[in-house]
């Protein structure tokens, strides 16, 4: 009845998305009675001591294999051969793109039973069971799994950090045979790299940019509205996969999941993809040109007209109002 989650490290940190699954991981094999186990992938950069630091979100073991880090089937490789050997029943990802395919990845090989989009778990009748949202997140469906094991990977930043105090994890060393296919890729650029700067996750105030802008350049009225309201700037992945603004700053499915107290959302037509990660905000605000946009349908204020005079002016009476 053991857990087994995968860690994502960058110059010497570990991923907030990873230390998720890591303490709910450490949860859930707890009320199973199980062992919580964590996989990480990488160089040298991979020190005992930041290994067993994972123990503070309640690793108990850490499986640390030598291969490039950042890239999915590697990790399949190494998750896939702890599983076997160690008789791991369940595999936990905390979403994002990297965990995705990972998670996939893993099905495949392994012949197992998978469920995605996952926001919550729970122990019922001896097991896992999945809770997922379907039907445009109106419903809420409850998955278990039949055989071993059971893969189940979150939606991004579903799972909370939590420190427990645990001490250092015990970590071990994992001697994996790459697959062929597996070293085929290569690591060009790390996204972290891209637009490290841009905080939305912990930002009270959000000013989102979409398509609606017409261009990269349109992001300025962004950054100094959000500058005046003092909040950090957001996009839709339509307009990062354009290269107007970083990879960093993307909400829905594929991107990030933000709660401010305050999302404006300015030339963004609110498809489902992109409402998944902004929905929980407590206060939505739409711009848009178009009145049958769909964002209007789940906003809490709608405003009609051309961004382009509305953002400007609105950034001056938040000046003036604060001056």
């Amino acid at each position: 009845m053991s857990v087994l989650t995968y860690a994502l490290h960058y110059e010497g940190e570990f991923n907030k998305n990873s230390l998720g699954a890591v303490s709910e991981g450490a949860r859930l094999a707890g009320e199973l009675g199980g062992e919580a186990g964590v996989v990480v992938v990488g160089g040298d950069d991979l020190t005992d001591e930041l290994c067993a630091t994972l123990g503070n979100y309640g690793a108990q073991k850490v499986y640390r294999a030598k291969a490039p880090e950042g890239l999915a089937q590697p990790v399949v490789d190494a998750m896939a051969k702890v599983i076997q050997d160690e008789g791991y029943k369940y595999a936990l990802f905390g979403g994002g793109l990297l965990g995705f395919e990972i998670g996939a990845g893993l099905t495949a090989r392994l012949g197992a039973g998978v469920t995605m989009e996952v926001t919550a778990v729970k122990v019922q009748d001896g097991g896992l069971v999945a809770e997922r949202p379907i039907l445009q997140d109106s419903a809420i469906v409850d998955v278990g799994y039949v055989g071993e094991p059971g893969i189940i990977i979150g939606r991004l930043n579903a799972f909370d950090i939590k420190e427990t105090g645990g001490g250092a994890a015990e970590v071990v060393d994992v001697d994996v045979q790459l697959e062929e296919h597996s070293t085929r890729a290569t690591m060009v650029q790390r996204g972290e790299q891209r637009g490290a700067d841009v905080n939305i996750e912990d930002a009270d105030i959000l000013v989102a940019g979409g398509r609606g802008l017409g261009k990269a350049e349109g992001f300025e009225m962004c950054e100094q509205l959000a500058e005046a309201l003092g909040g950090a700037v957001a996009a839709t992945r339509a307009v990062v996969d354009a290269g107007w603004y970083p990879y960093a700053a993307q909400i829905g499915q594929t991107g990030k999941t933000v709660a401010p107290k305050l999302y404006l959302a300015a030339g963004i037509s609110g498809a489902i993809q992109h409402k998944v990660g902004m929905q929980s905000s407590e206060n939505i605000v739409a711009i848009n040109k178009d009145p049958n946009a769909p964002i209007f349908e789940f906003s809490d204020l709608g405003v009609v007209g051309d961004l382009n005079k509305i953002v400007p002016k609105l950034t001056e009476a938040v000046k003036a109002k604060k001056g």
